[in-house]
């Protein structure tokens, strides 16, 4: 079962996405889960699709 807390990490460059903390660069609000994300979301990072990142908890 997939959490809507659960964190993902990119397998590009390791940046760990973090529902609680959202995605300020890319003005995703906090608490929204990575299966909410805009599918055209990439990495803050690495530019990397959501495609390339697991879950890591």
């Amino acid at each position: 079962m997939i959490s809507s807390s659960e964190r993902y990490i990119c397998a590009n460059c390791g940046y760990v996405y973090d529902p609680a903390v959202g995605d300020p660069m890319n003005v995703i609000a906090p608490e929204t889960s990575f299966q909410e994300l805009p599918k055209e979301w990439v990495c803050p990072m690495c530019y990397a699709a959501c495609d390339q990142f697991d879950p890591l908890d």
